[in-house]
């Protein structure tokens, strides 16, 4: 068993949602020394510009701030662990914020719960050091990219899948599958980012890349991929480099030539964000 670190607890259902409060602790210089929350936030990203906040316009964070802040009016800030765009959705993003008392976890849980839009979900709570920031603490990511293999569109998929009808046939699963393990382990991924980010190390690890039919529908497929770190929209191209190989738009071995080559241009689309999805953010101390 796997001794976890002792500012750490999990939230416990037998927490009455009603507890008052905790006043708050204070240091030797009068200032509040309450634990930081750390929160597991799910999200339907489809009407949201993104997670970070933006001036005058509709994000995650804003509206998970906001309700926050209705129980604690003293929350400055919330700190999430990745920056998902527009349209991209999640189940397990982290996001941590500084209380100014230690409140139970059901009031981030259930208390905030009336504050929220239907599209945000808080999934799970923990106690962490006061100005915890978990993009800092990052074990691994995982997410996965869900696509919809059919002619028809599915309503109950807009704006959730990505509809490729060439995808319909084994033979393309098959080339997606065997294309998909050029990309595993540790490789530059500069051919892989979108323009925007500049950033000079462009190496990452990928732990895990896997193509498969979803068990519930067999017209759906996911893509899912885990590693240490991503590029901006590298998981994107990733998922267009796979459906361009499958739909025979480039030549098998597409993965490996942009990887030795660097080059934004052998490698293939950028798959629209509807997709996307940040399946799970595991954090060294929490998740063991």
């Amino acid at each position: 068993m796997v001794e976890e670190p002792s500012w750490l607890f999990h939230f416990m259902t037998s927490v009455p949602v009603g507890s008052p409060p905790q006043p708050p602790s204070r240091g030797e210089g009068g200032e509040a020394t309450a634990s930081g929350v750390l929160l597991s936030v799910a999200y339907d990203g489809r009407r949201f510009s993104g997670f970070a906040l933006q001036r005058e316009q509709r994000t995650v964070a804003g509206e998970l701030w906001g309700a926050l802040r209705a129980i604690d009016p003293s929350i400055a800030e919330v700190r999430g662990a990745s920056r998902t765009d527009t349209g991209v959705h999640a189940r397990d993003q982290r996001v941590a914020f500084d209380p100014s008392r230690d409140y139970p976890l059901s009031a981030w849980l259930q208390g905030t719960a009336k504050h929220l839009p239907e599209e945000i979900a808080i999934r799970a709570a923990w106690v962490v050091p006061r100005g915890f920031a978990p993009r800092f603490h990052s074990k691994a990511k995982t997410y996965r990219y869900v696509l919809l293999a059919d002619e028809a569109r599915d309503p109950f998929l807009v704006g959730r899948a990505w509809r490729v009808a060439e995808l319909a046939s084994p033979e393309a699963l098959g080339r997606m599958q065997a294309e998909a393990k050029l990309a595993v382990g540790t490789h530059d991924f500069a051919a892989f980012r979108n323009a925007a980010d500049q950033r000079q190390n462009t190496v990452r690890t990928i732990f895990e890349l896997s193509v498969g039919p979803s068990p519930e529908h067999p017209r759906v497929l996911h893509v899912d991929v885990r590693g240490g770190g991503f590029l901006y929209n590298m998981v994107r191209i990733l998922v267009g480099t796979l459906v361009d190989v499958a739909r025979g738009r480039l030549e098998p071995g597409a993965i490996e030539r942009a990887l030795l080559s660097k080059d934004r241009r052998d490698a293939g689309i950028t798959a629209p964000p509807d997709g996307l999805y940040l399946e799970r953010y595991e954090i060294e101390g929490v998740d063991v």
